[in-house]
């Protein structure tokens, strides 16, 4: 009997509803109709009085209905996402009502290609219509019209649970306060549709496969578990792979010199392609696979921009680092294409080694980040200077981040800006200083940040954060789009500050570059007297440990901006404990500067 988690569900119910009656078909994007259409569903947490605490969970092309708890009390496995939905959780259940529903065409008890079809009395095999993400979202939305509600915290999915999330944004655009996207793209690359192409050429080429009318007999086995093994490939890492299985043998010191599995790998992917068949339909996996093939909202609406033209929603996108079969840059371009339509986004790149599978095993950091955006979405007129939940957690400081604190240019900076202006703020950490903007100034502001524990803060800021390489340019942004951009503490850090500042003249109207000044008497008598490199309260770091990859003065600084041809308009040397400016012989006593900055 299994002993359920404190933090877990507990025992749940997979329900069955009917969303579409014989005599009212539902029309699908084949130009087909389709009826009956019957919806397994779970749901977990309870419906709040005001009905504003619904979540809807999107699964992947394995998953189902059953997304955490347990179905009785020998269950040995709990549902798919166990980790990150329940009491505390990510998605916590003792906040929001979450709702997951196995999709149109799966094998989870909705309608699909195994279910019976009314006019034959037989299992609809290959006679099942072809379907897409978008048909899928409208029975989605069927069942929530079944369910009574009529609107939506946030929508929430991975993979092609991320697809899903996608359309329903763009679809249904008034229904949901966030779309949380994960793991995802807007169109598969020809890669992805090639795996695709061979999974369902192994499950055709079964000779037990009998053009889909194999129910009652022996089943496609073989072919359906060789396209999970391809499949499973491609959710890995290269690094993950390598540290799990290398080359080792799984049953024998030596080779055996025959083509039966001796690998770990291989023993490996061989059951995982036999649990599969035990749980899976191969003709649903040709349906589910088609239709992520189909989906390309480029396409669909003209240009991504267009698409995303139609959200309202919130977005956090989330992809991790080692996922090769849906790149970071596919979420980057999802990124891109809200922020030109001005849209509330914030994207975090997970650091990962688990690959595509990612989203299923990072339930730590990826729930940390689930937590801090719901409750900011759920939470709209919270306070947004200090973080709206304790998600992030406090990470020691280390030396370089105490020197970052330890400055006054925070007020002085406020100080410089215009009410209501529009702000990007380039290495914005966790956010303090655009949070206080967006409280005392109004401004519309956006972070750029690299590190990973400083985007999750913004997030719990509520602040619109997208981790991001600033050297890598901004392609993305039209010229003088934002009155400000701020670049605090940062410039001695680039490798490339040439080319960067370049590109912040050209999207912003002014630039406010604040910096180090190492100049200052005290490193020049460090220096000096010791021989060595100077450190100071400012400059707390030894030559082989410092961010700093550049040193420059005030008068540096001045002749670096006569070759961008800026202009400075406003130049404001000062010391590390007061706002007033240094008034005398300043590229001596001034510890820092604060510099506004301009071109035509």
């Amino acid at each position: 009997m299994t002993e359920f988690a404190e933090n877990s569900v507990g025992l749940v119910e997979t329900k069955l509803i009917r969303v579409v009656e014989p005599g009212e078909p539902l029309q699908l994007e084949c130009g087909k109709t389709l009826a009956p259409i019957d919806v397994t569903y779970e749901t977990y947490g309870r419906l709040s009085d005001a009905r504003d605490n619904a979540i809807l969970v999107c699964h992947a092309l394995s998953g189902n209905a059953h997304v955490a708890g347990y179905h009785s009390q020998d269950d040995p496995k709990p549902g798919w996402w166990e980790e990150m939905v329940g009491p505390g959780k990510g998605i916590d259940t003792d906040k929001y009502f979450v709702i997951c529903s196995n999709f149109l065409g799966g094998c989870g008890g909705t309608t699909g290609p195994s279910s019976v079809n009314p006019e034959t009395g037989k299992p609809y095999g290959l006679d099942f219509p072809i379907i897409t993400i978008a048909d899928m979202v409208r029975v989605q939305k069927l069942l929530l019209e079944k369910l009574r509600i009529d609107h939506l915290l946030a929508v929430i999915g991975g993979s092609i649970g991320g697809m899903q999330v996608l359309q329903w944004s763009i679809a249904y655009p008034d229904m949901m306060d966030a779309a949380i996207p994960i793991a995802t793209t807007t169109h598969l690359g020809a890669q992805s549709i090639a795996f695709d192409a061979v999974g369902r050429n192994a499950i055709l080429a079964d000779a037990h496969f009998e053009n889909g009318q194999y129910h009652g007999k022996e089943l496609p086995a073989q072919g359906l578990g060789i396209a999970r093994m391809i499949g499973h490939i491609t959710y890995l890492s290269e690094k993950g792979m390598r540290e799990k299985f290398g080359r080792e043998l799984r049953s024998a010191e030596t080779y055996r010199y025959d083509f039966n599995s001796e690998f770990a790998v291989e023993t490996y992917l061989d059951y995982q392609g036999q649990t599969f068949v035990d749980r899976f339909d191969a003709n649903s996996y040709l349906y589910i696979t088609k239709a992520s093939d189909y989906f390309d909202l480029g396409r669909d609406y003209g240009s991504l921009k267009d698409a995303f033209s139609r959200a309202r929603a919130r977005f956090l996108v989330v992809s991790f680092s080692s996922d090769w079969l849906f790149t970071p840059a596919q979420s980057e371009a999802i990124v891109e294409a809200l922020a030109a339509n001005d849209k509330d986004v914030s994207f975090c790149n997970v650091a990962s080694s688990y690959g595509h599978d990612a989203f299923l095993l990072e339930h730590e950091v990826l729930g940390s980040f689930l937590r801090c955006f719901l409750a900011a979405t759920a939470n709209p007129n919270a306070p947004s200077r200090q973080p709206i939940c304790d998600s992030a957690g406090a990470p020691a400081l280390d030396r370089y981040e105490r020197a970052q604190r330890v400055r006054v240019d925070y007020q002085l900076v406020e100080s410089l800006i215009e009410p209501d202006s529009t702000v990007l703020d380039v290495g914005c950490g966790d956010g303090e200083l655009l949070s206080r903007l967006r409280r005392d100034k109004r401004v519309e502001g956006r972070g750029l940040e690299l590190q990973q524990e400083h985007v999750l803060g913004c997030v719990c800021r509520k602040l619109p954060i997208v981790q991001y390489d600033i050297e890598r340019g901004l392609r993305s942004c039209a010229d003088k789009i934002f009155d400000y951009v701020i670049l605090s503490q940062t410039v001695q850090t680039i490798k490339d500050p040439e080319q960067v500042l370049r590109e912040l003249l050209r999207v912003g109207r002014r630039v406010i570059v604040s910096f180090p000044n190492f100049g200052h008497w005290r490193c020049r008598l460090l220096l000096l007297l010791s021989g060595k490199a100077p450190r100071t309260p400012q400059l707390p770091f030894r030559w082989y440990n410092s961010p700093n990859i550049h040193c420059l003065s005030l008068r540096d600084f001045d002749e670096f901006c006569g070759k961008l041809g800026a202009t400075i308009e406003r130049r404001i040397p000062l010391v590390k404990t007061s706002a007033s400016p240094v008034r005398f012989k300043s590229n001596w006593f001034a510890e820092q500067a604060v510099y506004v900055i301009s071109k035509d």
